[in-house]
């Protein structure tokens, strides 16, 4: 009788996924039964709006940026399978006392693409980042700062998750949710990435300088431009700090090649 050739038990886009975990120092994944449906991506037509053909994301992402802990492709095709694997992360503590992740909101074809902290109460509640009072003056910072649409940009956390009491990350929580925030990055392909305080800059940076010396001066990221700015949370409790932020803003339209609207008194009041 002829031999029969024994099928692998795992599919290599499986075998990858594990792998790159693995050489993230991950030791254990807790592979859950069922996977979230991931929301289909919403297209724009906008200045900000890189056009790509049947809207879809590019098919394999670049590697990761120079400083990470590992190198090579990453083992997410595009942006609903990071959503999908967002929904279903079980790395770290949080998993347990999430009500639900965040994964991002506005378009995955964006030049200007937003990075925050972490989710808080309200995103937690409703799976969007920045809903609440920070997330308001954000949209201001936007719409009426900088004379954009809201759903024009794409905006994302570092964590995925939010943390108890709306605490600090803790490093192992990040280095859980890096592969997706990298991923989402490589596949978003933004030009213009704007670091909303001290641990997206740090992040994005690969440093931990205080967000005191890195505002307002242009970092990189993989060759994609980085403007740290003051998170809108510490906006709310230092207004006079606002002035500041929109000068960072104002360069980051400069860097895109928009104009800078003219506007009586304060922009991001």
């Amino acid at each position: 009788m002829p031999t029969r050739t024994r099928r692998p038990r795992r599919s290599d886009a499986l075998s990858a996924a594990l792998g790159y975990f693995r050489d993230l120092g991950v030791r254990e994944v807790h592979l859950p039964k069922r996977t979230a449906t991931p929301a289909p991506e919403v297209a724009a037509a906008h200045p900000l709006t890189v056009p790509r053909s049947a809207g879809t994301v590019p098919p394999t992402a670049p590697s990761v940026e120079p400083g990470a802990p590992v190198s090579g492709p990453s083992p997410f095709p595009d942006l609903p399978s990071v959503q999908a694997a967002v929904a279903s992360c079980q790395l770290c503590g949080l998993c347990r006392t999430r009500t639900q992740t965040v994964f991002a909101d506005g378009t995955g074809r964006s030049r200007l693409m937003f990075v925050g902290e972490a989710p808080g109460a309200d995103e937690d509640a409703t799976g969007v980042p920045f809903v609440g009072r920070a997330g308001q003056l954000l949209t201001k910072m936007v719409e009426s700062g900088m004379g954009l649409s809201r759903g024009d940009v794409y905006i994302a956390n570092v964590l995925k998750c939010r943390p108890p009491g709306n605490r600090n990350p803790e490093p192992s929580e990040i280095a859980s949710c890096r592969p997706y925030l990298d991923a989402q990055i490589d596949l978003v392909k933004p030009s213009v990435l704007v670091a909303l305080g001290k641990f997206a800059a740090q992040f994005l940076l690969e440093t931990e300088e205080p967000i005191s010396r890195l505002r307002g001066r242009w970092g990189s990221r993989g060759g994609i431009p980085v403007m740290p700015t003051y998170h809108p949370s510490f906006l709310l409790r230092q207004p006079d700090r606002k002035k500041e932020a929109w000068e960072d803003l104002q360069q980051v339209l400069h860097k895109l090649g928009l104009p800078v609207p003219r506007k009586k008194g304060d922009p991001v009041s």
